[in-house]
């Protein structure tokens, strides 16, 4: 147990080093005070519609998730669930997986493993899958913006590597002699022959993605910015992939860096990129809190 305890602090200590190093360099690039000043900018209005649609987006992604349920469990739990999940992963992270955390509470109410595992990793599985084919339809309207900064081939590169990942992933069910995995690559395999279901899912994953991509487009027009949404379309696939490399804490540092490096490509100041950024987090922050009070309440309705 210490052992497992000592190598979770290891790990958690290498990403708070990473993102420490990067939000160094991005913040001695841009300048502390700069990127405060540019901050205090922001039009509050925008801001809390930024928060607003990040919280619709959750709805809209528990309804996903119900879908590919295979029993009816309450849509405002799922819902709870998803709240509490952000919580976690944007609040406490590298300590719990707001993912885990998910599959924690569904399992204890199902006492289904495979399907609790399997629901939540699909749930995650389509939002990327749909997050990715956005860039790349998006990158073909964009090609001509794209090759004047060298990046046409940035969004089909990162769609072909996921879809070769897939592949090997569930081609080979790797880890299948476990049980709760086998159980799991059961799942899974089971409703990706579901074709109704998976149309609907998928359909709903690209408004989330899109409602995601709007907010940091509503933040961006807050602080007085007006970038081009095809090409937010475009970076914001690549910008969430690198975040969600298991590397840096919440993706700090290296999300803000991902926004200097193309955001500076098509003209922003390094401020400006770095604004985006965080204000963008900050929304998804202060809309996850719900998650704080739904996770107070399931402790107290536990205890009772």
């Amino acid at each position: 147990m210490e052992h497992k305890a000592g190598k979770k602090l290891f790990y958690f200590a290498i990403k708070f080093v990473v993102s420490g190093l990067f939000l160094y360099v991005v913040f001695r690039k841009a300048g502390v005070a700069n990127i405060f000043s540019h901050l205090t900018t922001i039009r509050p209005a925008f801001f809390i519609f930024s928060v607003v649609l990040y919280i619709i987006a959750t709805f809209i992604s528990a309804i996903r998730w119900k879908m590919l349920l295979d029993e009816d469990y309450p849509l405002g739990k799922l819902f709870s669930l998803y709240m509490i999940g952000s919580f976690f992963n944007n609040i406490l992270p590298g300590i719990i997986g707001g993912d885990a955390v998910k599959v924690y509470y569904l399992y204890s109410d199902t006492g289904k493993g495979g399907s609790s595992l399997g629901s939540v990793f699909m749930d995650r599985y389509l939002g990327f899958f749909a997050l990715l084919l956005i860039g790349l339809v998006a990158g073909f309207f964009a090609y001509a913006d794209l090759k004047v900064i060298g990046m046409s081939l940035a969004m089909p590169a990162l769609f072909v590597f996921f879809i070769l990942v897939s592949l090997v992933l569930f081609g080979f069910r790797l880890g299948k002699r476990f049980g709760a995995v086998s159980a799991f690559y059961d799942y899974f395999h089971y409703y990706i022959r579901k074709g109704s279901i998976m149309l609907k899912t998928v359909a709903l994953s690209f408004i989330i993605q899109i409602l995601s991509i709007v907010m940091v487009y509503v933040i961006a027009l807050g602080l007085g910015e007006s970038p081009s949404f095809l090409l937010l379309l475009v970076f914001m696939p690549i910008i969430i992939t690198a975040a969600t490399v298991p590397v840096s804490i919440s993706g700090l540092g290296i999300r803000e860096g991902a926004f200097v490096i193309l955001l500076g490509r098509v003209g922003f100041s390094p401020q400006v990129a770095i604004s985006i950024s965080f204000l963008w987090f900050l929304s998804t922050v202060v809309a996850s809190s719900i998650g704080l009070f739904e996770f107070l309440r399931y402790r107290k309705k536990a205890l009772n």
